[in-house]
Parts: C-alpha cells; sequence; structure tokens
C-alpha cells in the first residue's frame, strides 16, 4: 500500500471516528434533555497523555430539540371532572419542584377553591398565602378524630419526594378514595394508592383541567385548616421564646438572614427536615438532594449549583454530612459570594430524636458518630473565610456581616449542644398539641 494511501485510509477512519463521537454526544445530550436527566459522557484520551491541539477534534452538531408535546386525552380529563366536582375534601400534595413551574394563574384558581388544602414542602418552591406550608406542625399534634376530618376524598400530587415522614404515615393509614399523580416520566405509589397517572407537567394538566371546573363544591374543608394553621403559627412563635439555644434556634434565626432573591441549598436528614418547620419568603428558590435519605453528596451538589449558578448560593447543612463530602471544597471555582453555615452538634442529632436507647456506647459510637471535628483547618486549607458561634447573640452578631462582599467564599460553623437538640424538637411538638 502507498504512503498516500495509508495516510487516506487514516484520515478516512480519523473521520469515521469523529462522526461517530460527534453522533454519540449529541444523541446523549438528546436524551438528557428529552428524559430531564443526567447522562455520564467518558472521554478516552490516547497515550501520550499530554499533546495539545490547536482545535477541537469534536464538534457536535448544533443542539436543538423541539419542545416535548404533551398529548392530552380530553376523555380522561372529563372522566377526572366528575369525580372532582362530587368531592368535597380535596388534598394537593406538592413534592420537589423547581422555583415558577406553575402559572400564577393556576395557584389563585387552587387557593379560591374551599374545598382544596394545597400542602407545600420548603422544596416544592410554591407560595400562596392560602397554602399549607410547614406539614409536620400541621399533622404531628393531630387525634384520631381530627385525623378522620383530615383525610382527603382525592389526593393529587405532583413533583418529586416529599420529605415530610408524617404526611406519609398519615396518606398511608387515612387512604384517599382517588389518588392522582401528575408527572411526564415518574409516579411513585408512596402511599400504596395509585390508580391514575398522569403524563403530563403539572401546569399543563392545571392549564388543561382548571378552565373546565364548572364550580366549586361547597365545603368548610379549607377554611376549617386554616383556622387550625393560625393556631400552630401563634404556638410556633410563642414556643421559640421558651427554649434554650439549640439546633431549633439556630434554624429560627438563620432562615431569616438569607439574602433576598438568593438560592438556598440544604443538606439532607436533619438539615431539610428543621427547615421544613418554617416559613420562608417567596424570593428563596429551596433545594436539597431528596430521592434518597443519604448525607452524602449535598456539599458538591451545593457546590456545582453555585458556579452554574448566577443567584448567590447559600447552603446550610449538619456536620457529619458537611465532614463526609469535604472533597468538594477541592476546585478552583468556588463563587466568592458562596456562603456555608455548618450546624455542628458534634454528631447525627437525628437519631437522639428517634425511640430507643441514648447515651450508650453502642449508641455514641455507631449511631450519632460522636466527634470532636472542627471546619476551621478545612477552611484554611481551602481557602474560605471561617467564623463561629457559640449561642445566639454570637450568631446573629456573625449573621449581620457574614454576607457581605468578600474576596473568599466564607463558612460559619455553628457549635450546638448535642443532648439538648433532641429534647427541644420532641417537646415542640407536645407545645403545638
Amino acid at each position: 500500500m502507498t504512503r498516500r494511501k495509508k495516510l487516506e485510509r487514516f484520515l478516512g477512519l480519523q473521520k469515521d471516528i469523529q462522526s461517530h463521537n460527534e453522533s454519540e454526544i449529541h444523541d446523549a445530550i438528546t436524551i438528557a434533555r428529552l428524559k430531564s436527566g443526567p447522562v455520564h459522557i467518558n472521554i478516552p484520551f490516547d497515550e501520550p497523555l499530554y499533546e495539545t491541539v490547536d482545535e477541537l477534534s469534536i464538534n457536535p452538531k448544533p443542539f436543538s430539540i423541539s419542545d416535548r408535546t404533551e398529548k392530552i386525552d380530553e376523555f380522561e380529563i372529563k372522566s377526572l371532572l366528575d369525580v372532582w366536582h362530587s368531592a368535597k375534601r380535596k388534598m394537593i400534595l406538592v413534592g420537589v419542584l423547581q422555583p415558577n413551574s406553575i402559572e400564577e394563574q393556576w395557584i389563585q384558581e387552587l387557593a379560591d377553591d374551599d374545598s382544596i388544602l394545597v400542602f407545600t414542602e420548603t422544596t416544592s418552591n410554591l407560595h400562596h398565602p392560602d397554602f399549607f406550608p410547614g406539614i409536620d406542625k400541621m399533622i404531628a399534634p393531630l387525634e384520631e378524630e381530627e385525623l378522620q376530618l383530615l383525610q382527603p376524598d382525592i389526593l393529587l400530587t405532583f413533583g418529586g419526594l416529599v420529605v415530610s415522614k408524617k404526611i406519609k404515615a398519615f396518606l398511608r393509614q387515612y387512604k384517599p378514595e382517588d389518588h392522582w399523580h401528575v408527572d411526564l416520566f415518574k409516579a411513585n405509589d408512596t402511599f400504596f394508592n395509585l390508580d391514575k397517572h398522569i403524563k403530563l407537567t403539572p401546569n399543563t394538566f392545571l392549564k388543561s383541567f382548571l378552565p373546565q371546573v364548572t364550580h366549586h363544591t361547597k365545603s368548610d374543608y379549607k377554611t376549617n385548616w386554616l383556622k387550625v394553621r393560625q393556631k400552630r403559627r401563634k404556638l410556633h412563635d410563642d414556643y421559640i421564646k421558651t427554649i434554650p439555644f439549640s439546633d431549633f434556634t439556630v434554624f429560627n434565626v438563620l432562615l431569616k438572614s438569607i439574602p433576598k432573591q438568593s438560592n438556598l441549598q440544604v443538606g439532607n436528614s436533619s438539615a431539610i427536615r428543621y427547615t421544613q418547620l418554617f416559613q420562608l419568603r417567596k424570593d428563596i428558590a429551596v433545594f436539597c438532594n431528596r430521592g434518597t435519605s443519604g448525607i452524602d453528596g449535598s456539599t458538591s451538589t451545593a457546590i456545582g449549583a453555585a458556579v452554574a449558578n448566577k443567584l448567590r448560593t447559600t447552603f446550610v447543612t449538619g456536620d457529619l454530612s458537611f465532614f463526609y463530602d469535604s472533597n468538594a471544597l477541592w476546585n478552583n471555582y468556588i463563587p466568592r459570594n458562596f456562603r456555608v453555615i455548618v450546624i455542628n452538634n458534634q454528631g447525627g442529632g437525628i437519631f437522639r430524636i428517634l425511640p430507643g436507647h441514648k447515651n450508650t456506647e453502642n449508641f455514641d459510637t455507631f449511631f450519632e458518630t460522636k466527634h470532636q471535628l472542627t471546619a476551621k483547618q478545612l477552611c484554611e486549607m481551602y481557602g474560605f473565610e471561617y467564623v463561629k458561634a457559640t449561642n445566639e447573640s454570637s450568631l446573629e452578631e456573625v449573621l449581620d456581616r457574614f454576607y457581605n462582599v468578600s474576596k473568599k467564599p466564607k463558612l460559619l460553623e455553628v457549635f450546638t449542644p448535642s443532648t439538648t437538640n433532641d429534647n427541644v424538637l420532641l417537646d415542640y411538638f407536645k407545645f403545638i398539641k
């Protein structure tokens, strides 16, 4: 074979490989868009690894995809309307949802119906004065008779997984007659009672469904529970005035300090459960790694969000979660306005809330994982400005300047007493009863 033919063969092979790679990358991006999820692309490097080229050898086609077509089954919509009109107690439960997923018009329409309760979580990013955030605060104190009055005829769910254990337990025991879940892809049967999966985005469903609702069913469902909500909120405020410095105190103070028009990333486990008990402003978008209950990856997710998003990001996390994923700090792209708040109660404090024997060697070592670590040395190593607080007054003083412009990202470590937090939280649910 002549030298020229060898060169032509080599160039033809290179062209085929490049075309194949470009096609594969384009397909991967298409799948990510269509499925609304991540894809993983492996890129092999030939040895020697250190050679460079003047131009990129991979040039995927310009990516474009038409908007997803959602098929609306009008017959199905009409069959749902008959059930909807007859129900006097309708509950809408919203899980993890991106901000601005639902148009204001449909939010208001739901709020205007006295037969509807809309339960939201901080990760729902859905707000209205007549909605019901703080689900655990509402449900935990209820007696048998009250739980029966809360039991819905219809449960409509949308969004991702729900944080509240109490709403899960309630709906598994006091099952609705009908449970509909709205989502393009998934329908988790969380309450073991799912009978209809509506494959639309929530906004498309509400846009198609609500204009066909001919009347609001006469009901005192929402009115009665709004009164309960008002009482709970007053008792919540009263309780905070009585408690010692604890995790509960810290979340009450720091959640009020989050900057306007910003993103809040929350660690899994106790951090997100405490956050659920408080009302957050509408201008704060809240995110958390829901889907599993593990603490791993929360710090990495928060830093990735801070890098990718133009809005400033604050990350609130527990100590074990933070230390477990501390390698996330080892990168060169963390924005200077990124803020981390670590609540350090010297272990996995959430385990102290669960029933069982505490203050034993086995419990301290294998469940609570007691430790004496601090984040100070990590901050020195990774170039974070470090501050700490050990009581409410020092916390408020630090927060006054914590979000100010700085040359480095900042970390605030708040130390709380490990043997106080569980009693404060457990007594909270007794108090609001």
